[in-house]
């Protein structure tokens, strides 16, 4: 049975969004904390990606950034009271036809307002208009967002659909450290567009622990050279992202992965390199989980032998690097699922791989892909075809979805957020 997963699928049936990069109109709010002056690069990221911004900043929010300066950013006019264009009903219009609004930062104050059905300035009056999906990224110190009545006015939004993002860990205001911090607005503009593509952030893995790998592995020939592969790491974080989103408790072991990658908000990184190094982690952290991805583009060999200096052309060790004597690493994935066979580890965990395959002239990837699930016999496994400009280092991911009862789930190419929420949305139904 083949169930085809595209963007379309989970799109809020009161809202309609528009096709990406068509010129959307998305409206960002901006509250009034420190952390207004990073509105200005997600304005900028959606204005550079073909979207018409409108900026709704609230009257606190201009103590921190001019409204020359937003103006200037999204081209539109600015404004902070219900009472400018009333003959335009500028208070109904703006929320009526957003495809998205996001507000970054959301203080406590206007959490508190959006909780209470406020409608005192034009951003709060432009949420409660709004039938597109509305997502807040929170900026606080710590002692505010952990306090008592943050966190149910942040229960009460989210049980309405409001996409309310966990915070980022790390330096706030002063000298003070802690969960509060905005996340990176190019995280926040990843997880926007997800949601606006349909993704959900229902908190439905609450309180559940999610093991995934990432990025490449590398096998050191000598102190300089390795072996490796052209894994980004993308799509694991991603996998991380969402999951974390939906309130589990993620850790990720990665590899090798792309400088600009940022640790998703909530979740643990274990940093490795080789593919022995990545084994023990598993191994070490595989018991506690109730879910394992296996994301990560694992050496299949590693080099006989690591020079402990650097080999040099014209030198003794010439030979080594004509001859590379090669060695076969460990498989995780198949080493997980023996363990849960032979009761090491829990029965009722959840194993889904990965398999990157190009296919050749008799079989194509597909079926290279049904071979591979049963051979690790992993619960689920998602199938990519690689090649030049595939998959890797790329920002857009597709593929199938293979199940070991025999379904296979087409997913459609999308941005690896969206690709990331779909897989959860097969694989976590089998999480008890």
């Amino acid at each position: 049975m083949r169930i085809a997963i595209n963007a379309h699928n989970h799109t809020p049936p009161s809202h309609t969004a528009t096709t990406l990069g068509s010129g959307r109109n998305i409206v960002v709010g901006v509250a009034g904390g420190i952390a207004a002056y990073k509105a200005c690069h997600l304005i900028r990221d959606f204005k550079e990606a073909g979207d018409i911004v409108r900026v709704v900043p609230t009257e606190a929010a201009l103590q921190f950034v001019g409204k020359a300066t937003f103006e200037a950013l999204s081209g539109n006019p600015v404004s902070t009271t219900v009472f400018d264009a009333v003959d335009e009903v500028r208070h109904v219009h703006v929320g009526q036809q957003a495809d998205l609004i996001v507000v970054a930062p959301a203080t406590a104050d206007l959490i508190a307002r959006v909780t209470h059905g406020r409608a005192d300035d034009l951003l709060a009056a432009t949420i409660l208009m709004a039938t597109c999906p509305v997502v807040l990224a929170p900026a606080m110190h710590t002692e505010m967002w952990e306090n008592k009545a943050t966190q149910a006015n942040v229960d009460i939004l989210r049980s309405r659909g409001i996409v309310v993002l966990e915070p980022a860990h790390g330096r706030l205001t002063g000298t003070d450290t802690g969960p509060g911090r905005l996340p990176e607005p190019s995280q926040i503009a990843t997880l926007a567009r997800a949601a606006m593509e349909g993704v959900l952030f229902d908190r439905s893995l609450e309180g559940k622990k999610i093991l995934i790998t990432a990025g490449g592995t590398r096998e050191a020939l000598d102190p300089v050279r390795f072996l490796g592969n052209h894994s980004s790491g993308r799509q694991g974080f991603a996998l991380a992202e969402i999951a974390a989103h939906r309130g589990a408790e993620v850790t990720i072991i990665a590899g090798s992965i792309d400088n600009d990658l940022h640790t998703p908000s909530g979740a643990r990184i274990i940093n490795v390199s080789s593919a022995r190094e990545m084994y023990t982690e598993v191994h070490r952290h595989v018991s506690e989980s109730d879910l394992v991805i296996m994301a990560a583009a694992v050496a299949d060999f590693r080099p006989a032998h690591q020079a402990e200096s650097k080999m040099k052309k014209g030198s003794e060790a010439q030979q080594a690097l004509e001859r590379i004597e090669l060695i076969e690493n460990p498989d995780i994935l198949r080493a997980i699922t023996t363990a849960r066979a032979t009761g090491e580890i829990p029965s009722d965990l959840v194993v889904v791989g990965f398999a990157a395959e190009t296919g050749d002239e008799n079989t194509s990837a597909l079926e290279f892909a049904r071979i591979k699930l049963t051979k690790k016999d992993a619960d689920f496994l998602m199938c990519n075809e690689v090649g030049e400009g595939k998959v890797f280092g790329q920002p857009k991911n597709s593929g199938f979805l293979l199940s070991r009862t025999g379904e296979i789930t087409e997913i459609e190419t999308a941005d690896k957020h969206v690709v990331a929420g779909r897989i959860l949305d097969v694989v976590t139904q089998k999480i008890r």
